[in-house]
């Protein structure tokens, strides 16, 4: 089994990822980094911020490493809460009602979930980099009890529901990250581990 270590400090990220690599040849094992290991964010796209911090905590460890990098970017927004959607405010509450008081009543509610996912080799180069999108629009008000984050307020027309709303398998399926891992997936089988 290949390791990999998860330049993260969310044990539900290691989870989720888990899942996406689960019937994968070989199969990874997947390690939260510790927690004493932070790596400053000082990319200025998603892209960037996944490979600084595979590339760091690759380096730090001497292991081959994993990290991604979200965030939902608003068009009527110019693009914000973007790099910031973590940041965005202390709680999920508190950043999504940030997010529907700028919003306001704009017509314009077009909006992008946003994954970019990097694999650092032991001496932090970068081995692979991918990035996935879902489109969707931003709801008036939080709809359906699933998910974290802005999921409540990401609705995706063509599913006719909230990421909230969704059930695991669709939004596995169809999410940012999801499309993100399914454009990786084929690559990790050429990994020279």
């Amino acid at each position: 089994m290949s390791r990999l270590i998860v330049a993260t400090g969310n044990p539900g990220k290691v989870k989720e990822m888990q899942a996406y690599l689960q019937d994968t040849v070989p199969q990874w094992e997947l390690v939260l980094k510790p927690a004493e290991l932070e790596i400053e964010e000082t990319g200025t796209t998603f892209l960037d911020n996944a490979c600084l911090k595979a590339s760091q905590v690759a380096i730090a460890l001497g292991e081959w490493a994993i990290a991604d990098d979200s965030g939902l970017s608003v068009d009527a927004l110019d693009g914000a809460p973007g790099l910031y959607s973590a940041r965005y405010g202390q709680t999920d509450a508190e950043r999504i009602q940030r997010l529907l008081t700028e919003l306001g009543d704009a017509d314009q509610r077009t909006a992008q979930f946003v994954c970019a996912v990097a694999i650092a080799r032991p001496d932090g180069s970068i081995a692979l980099q991918t990035d996935g999108t879902c489109p969707g629009e931003i709801s008036k008000a939080p709809s359906g009890a699933g998910g974290f984050g802005y999921d409540p307020i990401f609705y995706v027309p063509a599913e006719g529901q909230t990421f909230a709303e969704m059930s695991a398998e669709t939004k596995h399926r169809i999410s940012h990250r999801g499309v993100a891992f399914a454009r990786l997936l084929p690559q990790l089988a050429t990994l020279q581990i």
